[in-house]
């Protein structure tokens, strides 16, 4: 992103004339701010009046939109361009929800043929685990699914899992394991029936680490019930890029389900990564879970950018975080169905756009990406929410609801939803000093204690906020409203021109990681280097050695 453009100086000149805008006075000065800065998409209600923007503030925002060429990249993204510069790869996560089929090339070949057939073996699959027709070694249907799988080929499909598990009737149990760390898959597998357990095994390349030593560990555990290596055709599937790599695991190639290079592993739960979620609501909530990603997509190309939910979420982000210099952003949902959805948003985002340099390899000379944090609001309420409302660090965040709940119990969500709303104007509009005073004195509190306490409790209030109320969370909005935030971080890359789809920040610890780990052996030789790793690594050793 060029900062001498005419858009960036323009925001610029907003920024610093803008900053006495207080959110009180733009809403009292205009009645229909929430009508003007409000739109509704596939049953989700966007509300982004609570920021503090301007009409002017907005249309440059639209023009840097514009400058950049974010409509030409996105039709690039949706052609099967290789936007991906640093792995020369196109990004088409969008294909695997393309209900539509329509052509969509890769080098000349349509790839929805193959989106199609992988989708049509998840079907069968799915319905021959949960029919009970496919069976384990012994005979016994299938009651229990491991996924095994870490970052996004775990994130993705449990948070959703847990997100729509009203939906599930229950008949196939999905279990997660990602942590490296055996006590995850000690306690996953410490119930379970080895004659009655299929395992996913989700790896893009079939080499990560943290996986495969999981893997292995379940092979074990299976082999030491039944026996034999044929065992495996019977309780393992693989998921992965790598066939090579599945099959030297010993599974034959009709359990290995395709991914391709060109869907990234945090955007990948619309693939064959998604077979847990499918196991556990039965295929058609899965393809439900499609239907609405692909309306937001329909969304996202044929929308006007004014009234575009994932541009103009993107573009109050870059506002806050780039001009305004918040650093940092909470995802707030006040539903319990969601709870793992902060968690699946911070890869999502932070992966995707904490990036340092532009996409020729030159520094950037302006703040990227935000620190992704957060967790259901209502916990949060009674945990970091004194920082949100009081904090000298200013914090937009997303609160994220639902008119109806998903389990109804009389008196619950009304009580939510009241602090959901609640929690938004008072961030917005805060308490003052005269304010504090009267509503003291309104209680006979003495002026001596008034003066003493009326500075702790005045809120400077003017905190920007976005509203997501979605009618209700079913498999068709929840797809919706991970595609409008898949498509808000495609957005906000490409304005600060940076490569969302790689993810280079993340192999240097990993390979450090392999070179340590023989020396940890007590056998092992520890290598020169700086004197912590070596005292770390040191005092493992001797403390094991005592043990």
């Amino acid at each position: 992103m060029n900062t001498q453009t005419t858009s960036w100086r323009l925001l610029d000149r907003l920024r610093r004339d803008g900053t006495g805008l207080r959110l009180n006075d733009l809403f009292a000065n205009d009645p229909a701010r929430f009508e003007k800065y409000a739109l509704q998409v596939e049953n989700i209600l966007f509300d982004y009046s609570k920021n503090l923007v301007t009409d002017d503030i907005m249309a440059g925002l639209f023009d840097l939109a514009r400058e950049v060429d974010v409509e030409g990249w996105r039709d690039r993204m949706f052609s099967g361009d290789r936007i991906n510069v640093t792995e020369d790869r196109p990004v088409l996560h969008v294909a695997l929800r393309n209900i539509s089929a329509r052509p969509i090339l890769v080098d000349g070949i349509d790839v929805m043929e193959q989106v199609s057939e992988e989708l049509d073996k998840m079907k069968r699959l799915t319905d021959a685990v949960r029919s009970g027709k496919w069976r384990g070694y012994s005979g016994k249907p299938i009651t229990d699914v491991v996924n095994i799988g870490i970052g996004g080929s775990n994130l993705g499909p449990q948070m959703v899992t847990e997100a729509l598990q009203k939906y599930s009737d229950n008949r196939i149990r999905v279990h997660y394991v990602s942590n490296v760390d055996g006590v995850q898959i000690a306690q996953v597998l410490r119930p379970l029936n080895p004659e009655q357990v299929l395992f996913v095994i989700s790896s893009k390349t079939f080499t990560t680490r943290e996986t495969l030593t999981n893997a292995e560990t379940a092979r074990n555990w299976l082999l030491a019930s039944s026996f034999e290596e044929t065992a495996l055709e019977k309780h393992f599937i693989a998921v992965t890029a790598n066939r090579n790599n599945a099959l030297k695991f010993g599974l034959p190639q009709e359990n290995i389900h395709d991914l391709w290079d060109w869907v990234g592993g945090r955007f990948s739960l619309w693939s064959a990564i998604g077979l847990p979620i499918a196991l556990s609501l039965g295929f058609e909530h899965f393809e439900s879970l499609l239907g609405g990603a692909y309306a937001m997509d329909r969304h996202f190309e044929m929308a006007p950018m004014e009234q575009n939910a994932p541009v103009i979420q993107a573009l109050i982000g870059i506002w806050n975080s780039t001009f305004l210099g918040m650093q940092s952003q909470a995802i707030l949902p006040y539903n319990q169905s969601l709870h793992m959805f902060s968690a699946y948003l911070q890869q999502a985002d932070m992966e995707s756009n904490g990036k340092s340099v532009d996409w020729d390899g030159n520094d950037v000379p302006y703040s990227t990406g935000s620190i992704i944090w957060g967790q259901l609001g209502i916990n949060g309420q009674h945990a970091f929410y004194q920082y949100l409302h009081q904090g000298k660090n200013i914090v937009p965040a997303d609160f994220i609801g639902a008119v109806e709940s998903s389990t109804s119990v009389r008196g619950h969500h009304e009580y939510l939803m009241a602090n959901f709303i609640a929690q938004t104007q008072a961030l917005m509009t805060g308490i003052d000093e005269t304010q504090v005073r009267a509503e003291l004195r309104a209680k006979g509190k003495s002026e001596a204690y008034i003066n003493n306490l009326v500075s702790h409790k005045i809120h400077q209030g003017n905190r920007p906020t976005n509203t997501i109320l979605m009618e209700r969370i079913d498999p068709h909005t929840l797809g919706a409203l991970i595609a409008l935030y898949e498509h808000k971080i495609f957005v906000q890359g490409i304005i600060w021109k940076v490569c969302s789809f790689d993810q280079w920040g993340v192999e240097l610890g990993k390979e450090l990681a392999h070179r340590i780990l023989p020396q940890l052996d007590q056998n092992g030789t520890v290598e020169p280097q700086d004197s912590s790793t070596t005292g770390l690594i040191d005092f493992y050793k001797n403390v094991r050695k005592k043990s």
